[in-house]
């Protein structure tokens, strides 16, 4: 996430040469990313899509963001 975001809710994804952004609320991608990676993108997005949501609106309301914690 960028502190100069716009809507909707979502976060960047980088793997390799590929790049990506993933809604938070639904998941859609707008991007090119390998099915290997983006299934691993998923996973962490179930883990963590409340704390991605609180750091949005964290973003919003100027504030800094919160760590979250990556894929094991």
């Amino acid at each position: 996430m960028f502190v100069e975001e716009h809507n909707p809710p979502h976060f960047h994804v980088r793997y390799n040469e590929h790049r990506a952004l993933i809604n938070i609320q639904n998941g859609e991608i707008t991007g090119n990313m390998p099915r290997n990676a983006l299934r691993l993108v998923y996973e962490w997005l179930d883990l963590h899509k409340e704390e991605l949501m609180e750091n949005w609106r964290r973003i919003e309301n100027g504030e800094s963001l919160k760590s979250i914690e990556p894929l094991n």
